[in-house]
């Protein structure tokens, strides 16, 4: 790998005009064509084999296209929301939308005790995620012309969340990295290289992303998450390299030599680092859901785009910089110690420090750290509902609106779709509802609705509580477990539980139970890789432990925030939401990746300086010291990159933000400065040991450096 990569950046270094201008023509060439193939993005977060799944189909099948979900409609005056005017007015605005793409028939009203607040309903005719985003504007927009001399509309769905848009949270991450690396830097050349890569990698990966979209289910936050990280990647992976040949500046090397030396050392770590990452976001297809694959495949995209940039496109911008790679420095900002104090610098003391007590290190490190991850065990896993979105946002109101005058139930009900085997079965459906009507769990149950052909009924079941509240998963159990076969036992008619509310509750309950196939296979593939990277059982072993601990700390602190109260009002969360099911999925993924990402940067470092003078308290020690600066600084610009989520008006957003900052922060603190180099002191030459038929059958990634001889062989 070290001579392949050498070609490769003496090929970059003396062609730089035509590597620059091969990337700038990609840049160009790629919109246009993407452009003439992109998809739209979608998401289908139906279960497979589900209850709510059959439920659904069953629906469409039966019912004349109606898909089981709706658009709610909920109207204010103060004039009375069933007057003759208010009716007219709610009417036109009824019949104008249900001529819109993937709109039906409006279902029954229901007016309030007070007669002030009045709803119904839109039917679909296909799931919320297929619907256009433009019929969910539309629907806005319609509302808005419907209101005003006192009437009040509001929209609440799925499809009108969509249209409502988010803050791109890419921008302010951007920003936030730009900041860290001039703070580090004190070079606006230097701090320009690293953004350069960013760039060129989020124009060209966004581009593929949306070609991905034709081809599978592809969520529209996936690109939100993919541009996070190849923000926090990408600078990450520049920043690795750029160190690398400053310090060959350092060390009196032409730019020439410095190039080849920091793609041959530090483009090692970036390509097992990023491969690392590519292979856990892989890890998703694990799950088996469909817009998770397209989740997994959008994030390889942009690290590989970045990857491949930082080794062939930032070794040729190098080439343009040469020595002015510190050119137009900021006062006070960015300065670097002397080599010839290099010795003494603060990371090399704190190492000897850890070294010199290890056992008492390791067990407060991992104390630490346990703790934080202990709310993690009260982690209630569920989708959140529009109660949690922002103050002035249409589903904001209509939840609002629709708790205010029927309770938080209202905006999540269930459908009971039975099966009937004749046209006088329909009858045997009292008992059902009759049933429903006596749980205390439950506020209202409509008459049953039969189909035309008398083979079909839909039962509305109106829960006292929202969607998103534990009460109405118990409920959900309750229905589908007791309620429902018992009350048609032995009547012929077969029933399933479905709406979105079941949809989530379903998905919850699928995810849970493919966790641990899930973790197993991300943490054996990772195991795998740092093997063949370092042949060192115990080191792969130890990383792999090390990152479970600091992902365990970012899930208790995501579930702290999550309960809301004081801290979580911080960023928004003024109450207990629950955490949606894919992010511990998702969140694994891209932390056991990012994770491995420091681990690779400072073992590669450490195994370096042991190859050079083999000993291994000293190559510690070294190690840590050399890539304490940038490992702090990537760590820095990770951390900033995974908060600019908070500027999103999503909470599962938010609460991604939060979990992936924190576990990026306690990686590069309390892991990297605290319990590597404890461990790797208890450990002691057990570090590299590695049984001798294991030795002969791992193939080598050539991740040290070739050949320089110990100092003691010396």
């Amino acid at each position: 790998m070290t001579a392949r990569l050498a070609r490769l950046a003496d090929i970059a270094y003396r062609r730089r005009r035509l590597t620059v201008a091969a990337w700038i023509a990609l840049l160009i060439v790629i919109f246009p064509v993407s452009n003439a193939l992109k998809g739209k993005f979608h998401a289908d977060y139906a279960t497979p084999g589900s209850d709510s799944r059959t439920a659904s189909t069953l629906i469409q099948q039966r019912f004349g296209g109606f898909s089981g979900s709706t658009v709610d409609v909920v109207w204010h005056a103060e004039g009375g929301a069933d007057s003759p005017t208010t009716k007219a007015r709610v009417g036109g605005f009824l019949a104008r939308a249900s001529m819109l793409n993937g709109v039906g028939r409006a279902g029954p009203t229901r007016v309030s005790p007070d007669g002030r607040i009045a709803a119904t309903s839109l039917e679909l005719t296909r799931q919320p995620w297929d619907i256009p985003k433009q019929t969910g504007k539309d629907l806005i927009s319609l509302a808005n012309k419907a209101s005003g001399n006192g009437l009040e509309v509001k929209l609440g769905g799925g499809p009108i969340q969509d249209a409502q848009g988010s803050n791109p949270p890419a921008g302010a991450g951007f920003l936030g990295a730009s900041i860290v690396l001039l703070i580090a830097f004190g070079s606006i050349v230097a701090v320009g290289l690293p953004l350069a890569v960013a760039l060129f990698g989020l124009g060209i990966s966004s581009a593929l992303i949306g070609v991905l979209a034709a081809v599978i289910d592809v969520p529209d936050w996936a690109t939100a998450i993919s541009s996070l990280m190849l923000i926090g990647v990408g600078v990450d992976y520049a920043l690795l390299v750029l160190t690398r040949f400053r310090s060959a500046l350092d060390d009196g090397k032409d730019p020439h030599d410095a190039v080849i030396e920091a793609v041959s050392t530090a483009g090692r770590s970036v390509l097992i680092a990023g491969s690392t990452v590519i292979i856990a976001m892989l890890g998703l297809f694990l799950v088996g859901l469909s817009y998770m694959h397209g989740v997994a495949l959008a994030a390889s995209i942009a690290v590989l785009t970045v990857m491949l940039a930082a080794i062939t496109l930032l070794p040729a911008l190098l080439g343009f910089a040469g020595h002015r790679v510190d050119r137009l420095r900021i006062p006070l900002l960015g300065r670097r110690r002397a080599p010839a104090t290099a010795g003494e610098s603060p990371a090399l003391r704190w190492s000897h420090v850890v070294q010199g007590h290890p056992w008492r290190f390791a067990i407060a490190g991992t104390v630490v750290l346990l703790a934080l991850a202990s709310p993690a065990l009260g982690m209630r896993l569920g989708f959140d509902d529009a109660g949690n979105d922002p103050p002035g946002k249409m589903t904001r109101a209509a939840y609002d609106l629709n708790t205010r005058g029927f309770g938080r139930g209202f905006n999540g009900p269930l459908l009971v779709v039975a099966k009937l085997p004749d046209r006088v079965a329909a009858a045997k459906l009292d008992a059902l509802v009759n049933a429903a009507r006596r749980d205390p769990g439950v506020a209202f149950v409509a008459a049953p609705r039969v189909d035309q052909a008398g083979d079909a009924a839909i039962i509305t079941v109106v829960p006292r509580t929202g969607p998103q509240s534990a009460a109405t998963d118990e409920l959900v159990t309750r229905l589908r477990n007791q309620t429902i076969p018992q009350a048609l036992q032995g009547s012929g008619i077969e029933a399933f539980l479905g709406g979105t509310t079941a949809t989530f509750h379903d998905q919850s309950n699928y995810i849970a139970a493919r966790l641990p196939v899930f973790f197993l296979g991300i943490i054996g593939l990772s195991f795998l890789l740092l093997l063949f990277a370092f042949h060192s059982p115990l080191i792969a072993l130890k990383a792999g432990i090390m990152n479970l601990l600091s992902i365990g700390a970012a899930y208790g602190v995501m579930t702290l925030v999550a309960k809301g109260g004081s801290i979580g009002s911080v960023i928004g969360i003024d109450h207990e939401v629950p955490i949606a099911p894919f992010m511990p999925v998702m969140m694994f993924a891209i932390l056991f990746g990012l994770s491995m990402d420091y681990e690779v940067f400072l073992l590669s470092r450490i195994r370096e300086e042991f190859a050079r003078h083999g000993d291994t308290r000293r190559a510690v020690a070294e190690g840590l010291a050399k890539t304490a600066r940038v490992i702090t600084a990537a760590a820095a610009i990770m951390v900033v990159v995974f908060l600019a989520f908070l500027t999103d008006n999503q909470v599962f957003l938010k609460l991604i933000g939060i979990g992936l900052a924190t576990a990026i922060f306690v990686d590069a603190t309390i892991v990297r400065m605290v319990l590597v180099p404890a461990v790797m002191q208890l450990l002691g030459s057990r570090n590299w040991w590695i049984p001798d038929w294991l030795e002969r059958t791992l193939p080598s990634l050539d991740l040290e450096p070739a050949a320089a001889p110990t100092e003691s062989a010396a």
